[in-house]
């Protein structure tokens, strides 16, 4: 109650009327998380704050760098990560929320409670899993945040996992004759594929050189912890120990040409290619976040906050334009419009769905996957889309905060406001709205908005 009171005292001085007595009121750090005004003063404490977000390189399933490493060893290395780095005390972490999607749910969650306990946490940290599909780890972040906001806990983590050489997709058991009646819960278990081919029929190369210009130049450096882990030889059974410090998904040698004559992999006529489909992925992300006056309190660094989040619902069948919905209502959501957003992060399921969302937007390409994703070279053609940075699923979320999350930081005060944002499997959206997190002081006018 008395919370509950001095929280309304604090609102009550924001909106009275300012006089030489009044406390001033100035930019804070970072703005509010919770779609009010822009302009608050730093009392504001309450505001969830992310000060540490990682991921492990992106492998690729069944032949790539992680092949042999064990799912909770992936996340064991994400959550060491951020103690490592905030040097918090891992006892004063109120829950660990990971988004996961394949594997079985009472098994995963056993493997990361196991994998929080090789990370340093002790038993008195709790854990539990979430799955929405594609935005799992999104998902867990905004648990946290809602945890957070309702006084559960001051300090959280949202992590998400995916090992799709341990859990390749596959449906399990058997199916409910009732699916057969009703037409949308038939259309959820289409593949995704096929729901991509739907995108292109019902609505209309450089992704991989800019995520091979980003890596060389070092811009992934910030947000990928190295892996240790084993590679076995297939053909000998020898096992080599290795470090695994970059994607190693990205085909910089992708051209037009090369993409034109890769054939269609869903329908005969298809435009659904290997070349502009995602790659299945193991890794692992992590996002720590806490009440802006507990990281002002420790003194760590804000690197961004958490505006607002939005989960929608659309067709089953064509699932992929999840984010042409869901974008729009995370940023109203946020008090913002469309044009306030400096940068995109949205996921790389198939270029028909990206190519759909980005021109029913009429987003600005320039803004968008900036370091790697589904940018087309001919918008018109989603067939010569090619994709860099995979399908992860649960994982997608956090790796796309983090990559937000840093490019804004180094992009610095021209860069304010960032989206995060998914298609999800069975016809669902999510969205995030970030705000970077240094003083804004750039010349732009705020808007006025209302409590």
């Amino acid at each position: 109650m008395d919370r509950a009171i001095n929280r309304q005292r604090v609102l009550l001085q924001h909106l009275a009327p300012s006089s030489e007595s009044s406390q001033i009121v100035s930019s804070s750090i970072c703005a509010a998380g919770d779609s009010a005004a822009y302009e608050r003063s730093a009392s504001f404490g309450d505001d969830v704050v992310i000060v540490a977000a990682y991921r492990t390189p992106l492998c690729k399933s069944k032949r790539g760098g992680f092949k042999d490493t064990l799912p909770d060893d992936l996340l064991a290395t994400v959550l060491k990560a951020v103690l490592d780095t905030s040097k918090i005390d891992p006892s004063e972490v109120g829950d660990i929320v990971v988004g996961t999607v394949l594997a079985r749910g009472s098994q995963r969650a056993s493997e990361c409670r196991m994998a929080a306990f090789y990370a340093g946490f002790p038993e008195t940290v709790p854990l539990r899993t979430v799955n929405r599909q594609c935005s799992s780890g999104l998902q867990a972040v905004a648990d946290v945040v809602a945890a957070i906001r309702a006084g559960f806990y001051d300090i959280g983590i949202g992590a998400g996992l995916e090992s799709m050489t341990a859990d390749p997709m596959a449906w399990d058991g058997s199916i409910n004759p009732k699916t057969h009646i009703f037409s949308q819960a038939q259309d959820c278990l289409l593949p995704m594929g096929i729901t991509s081919e739907n995108v292109a029929h019902r609505f209309g190369v450089e992704s991989h050189q800019k995520a091979a210009a980003a890596t060389a130049a070092g811009r992934f450096k910030d947000e990928i912890i190295p892996v240790k882990t084993k590679i076995v030889d297939p053909k000998t059974g020898e096992e080599k120990e290795v470090t695994i410090s970059v994607d190693d998904g990205i085909r910089p040698g992708t051209s037009l040409s090369g993409l034109a004559k890769l054939k269609p992999a869903f329908k005969k006529d298809g435009t659904t290619t290997a070349g502009n489909s995602s790659q299945v992925t193991d890794g692992a992300g992590a996002v720590l976040l806490m009440k802006r006056s507990v990281a002002v309190k420790k003194g760590l660094p804000i690197l961004g906050v958490f505006r607002s989040f939005a989960a929608v619902g659309v067709d089953p069948a064509v699932m992929g334009v999840g984010p042409a919905v869901a974008i729009p209502a995370a940023v109203k959501s946020a008090g913002l419009q469309l044009d306030d957003i400096d940068l995109f992060e949205i996921n790389e399921a198939f270029a028909s769905q990206f190519v759909y969302c980005a021109k029913k937007l009429e987003l600005d390409p320039s803004k968008i996957n900036v370091n790697g994703g589904p940018l087309p070279l001919v918008i018109h053609s989603a067939r010569l889309v090619s994709l860099s940075l995979s399908l992860s699923l649960s994982l997608v979320g956090a790796r796309c905060v983090a990559t937000l999350l840093h490019e804004m930081k180094r992009r610095g005060r021209d860069c304010r406001f960032g989206v995060v944002s998914m298609c999800i499997g069975t016809g669902m959206g999510a969205a995030a709205v970030f705000e970077r997190g240094t003083r804004w002081t750039s010349s732009r006018t705020s808007r006025d908005f209302n409590f």
